[in-house]
């Protein structure tokens, strides 16, 4: 990744509930990496989707924000921050329609 170019910080969330944070250039191809199996974790927690992003001018400004993010450990901040809703696992959130 170029450190000078934007970089976006991504949430997805599958339909468990579970959330994912990462950092990407193309967090729309990102996402199809994430359901095609291409990242260990999340291809055993499929299918994801893109339910939050927002672009830094920098990876470094990126990765800080990744790095409060995923030290929330999906508490009241990460939902502060994002502005994401909590929701139960299996709820009909609409979100996979």
């Amino acid at each position: 990744m170029d450190s000078t170019q934007p970089h976006w910080v991504y949430v997805i969330r599958n339909t468990q509930g579970q959330h994912y944070i990462g950092v990407s250039v193309d967090p729309e191809h990102r996402l199809v990496q994430h359901n095609t199996g291409e990242s260990k974790w999340t291809r055993n927690h499929l299918p994801w989707k893109l339910v939050w992003n927002q672009e830094y001018p920098t990876l470094s400004e990126a990765r800080k924000v990744e790095s409060f993010l995923k030290r929330q450990k999906g508490g009241q901040g990460f939902y502060n921050f994002t502005g994401l809703q909590k929701e139960q696992p299996g709820s009909s959130s609409g979100c996979y329609e």
